[in-house]
């Protein structure tokens, strides 16, 4: 890694895990000799894949549309797990040239861009020591959830618990949890992932919820995949596959969104079937919510109503009074016993990585921005930040993203210019959240993340057909405003 500030690199991509593997092949993909880095906080490859270790971790979305489009998924699973995925990433980044762009352990606290050079200097630490970076471009691979800690809540007189709390974003690796009684506050889809595989081993497993959640059941495996790739040329089945899938996606998400008594009826009727007869539906999987107002929950072929229905895991829904030594003290007077508590309350946004950025030397705060076609901000030169869908996987516009970008840098290299910045030109649009969801995580966040605006190329929609139809007639020079540094 380079700290001579007389030596800028084209483009700093901070994050090594699904958004910074892509961006690295879209952006050389796009500007083949360019010349980029990769810095990675974390000691290797994978980001949320390498973070997440809690049991049972898996994709909350099928493993064909969270893989890149460019590199085929070649196991046999719809649903993958964790471990798989970091592999997957790992063995990516060596077979297309990535993994020697890569340095870790490098922690970024700060970024500046200067507009008399046109050039971001980044502050890093590596190994403690305080060291730059400086780049022409930055791109911020960092997702927008805190890495370092979960959302933990407090609970009434926990102190006093005399065994194990533990949440699922820091799972211990020496974690003893055979014959033990385990509770799992929360009800997301860490929670529906934790419920089956930690009663394989458990004495006793209890999810205990304030209120229900959408759960949807997906399968491992499907004959039409299996035939498909049977029939076809590894790329081509993953083309099929990959647009199948995300088809599929979004048909169930609009119509949740458009008929939403039928969604929520045909939910109901699904846990019904799964679970047994007289099996008190409505108490623990009727949400006060419509579908889809929070992200759907999938479990692998109902692996999580299986566990219920075969008596290995039971679902409370009730709220919590007070901790005790031996475990939870519910408001309606039920005690709840324990040997280990795992809090999968949630995680905590947090934009860039909680990188301090500025220009000219003046802090912005990313809630003060409009969102410039979901990933530039208004008035910040040369920055990207990937985020994904919340309605579909992850990867599925950070592709979009990144060769959005790549598409940007080329242009900027044609034209010859230093700078590229979206601009309002003082206009107002009327404010959107970024992210269209209702759950606890994105209120947490309040104004911490960018706003979307309500016309394009402001407007942030979580709809993959109508982006990549817009990603065909979009024009780089749209609303954005170029110019070139004088050396």
């Amino acid at each position: 890694m380079s700290t001579d500030p007389h030596a800028p690199i084209d483009v700093l991509i901070v994050g090594a895990g699904l958004s910074g593997i892509d961006a690295a092949y879209r952006l050389r993909e796009a500007v083949p000799d360019l010349n980029y880095r990769i810095v990675e906080q974390r000691s290797r490859i994978g980001g949320t894949w390498d973070l997440f270790r809690y049991p049972g971790v898996r994709s909350d979305s099928d493993i064909y549309t969270l893989s890149f489009p460019w590199n085929p998924w070649r196991g046999d699973l719809t649903i993958a797990r964790g471990d798989e995925i970091r592999e997957y990433l790992e063995s990516t980044a060596k077979d297309f040239g990535i993994h020697d762009r890569i340095t870790f352990d490098v922690e970024v606290t700060a970024a500046d861009f200067d507009s008399t050079t046109d050039l971001w200097t980044v502050d890093v630490i590596v190994e403690g020591e305080p060291a730059t970076i400086v780049t022409r471009f930055l791109y911020m691979s960092t997702g927008y959830f805190r890495y370092d800690a979960g959302y933990r809540p407090e609970f009434p007189d926990e102190r006093e618990f005399s065994g194990t709390i533990v949440h699922p974003q820091l799972w211990p690796e020496d974690l003893d949890y055979d014959g033990k009684r385990v509770v799992i506050i929360g009800s997301g889809a860490t929670a529906v992932t934790l419920v089956p595989a930690l009663a394989e081993r458990a004495g006793a497993v209890t999810m205990l919820q304030r209120s229900p959640t959408y759960l949807f059941p997906y399968p491992w495996t499907d004959p039409l995949t299996r035939g498909i790739k049977r029939v076809l040329p590894v790329q081509a089945a993953h083309d099929v596959i990959r647009w199948r899938n995300a088809v599929l996606t979004m048909g169930i998400f609009l119509f949740c969104r458009r008929f939403p008594k039928l969604a929520r009826r045909g939910l109901r009727a699904i846990a019904k079937s799964m679970l047994p007869p007289g099996y008190p539906v409505d108490t623990h999987f009727k949400p006060s919510y419509e579908p889809w107002d929070q992200r759907l929950c999938i479990i692998p072929d109902g692996d999580f109503y299986q566990t219920i229905k075969d008596g290995r895991a039971e679902v409370v829904t009730d709220r919590i009074a007070r901790f005790d030594e031996v475990g939870v003290t519910l408001e309606s007077g039920r005690h709840l016993d324990a040997d280990i508590i795992v809090t999968a309350t949630g995680l905590d946004l947090i934009p860039f990585g909680g990188v301090s950025m500025s220009v000219d030397g003046e802090h912005f705060d990313a809630g003060d921005k409009f969102a410039y076609r979901g990933y530039m901000l208004d008035d910040v030169p040369n920055l990207a930040w990937a985020v994904g869908y919340t309605n579909a996987s992850w990867t599925l516009r950070v592709d979009l993203t990144s060769r959005a970008v790549g598409e940007l840098i080329a242009h900027m290299r044609e034209r010859g210019y230093t700078r590229a910045m979206p601009t309002l030109n003082g206009a107002r649009p009327k404010a959107h959240p970024l992210l269209e969801l209702d759950a606890g995580y994105v209120k947490r966040a309040g104004g911490t993340l960018p706003k979307a605006g309500d016309r394009t190329p402001w407007q942030v929609r979580h709809n993959l057909i109508l982006d990549a139809i817009d990603a065909r007639r979009y024009h780089v020079e749209e609303e954005m405003v170029f110019d070139s540094h004088a050396p």
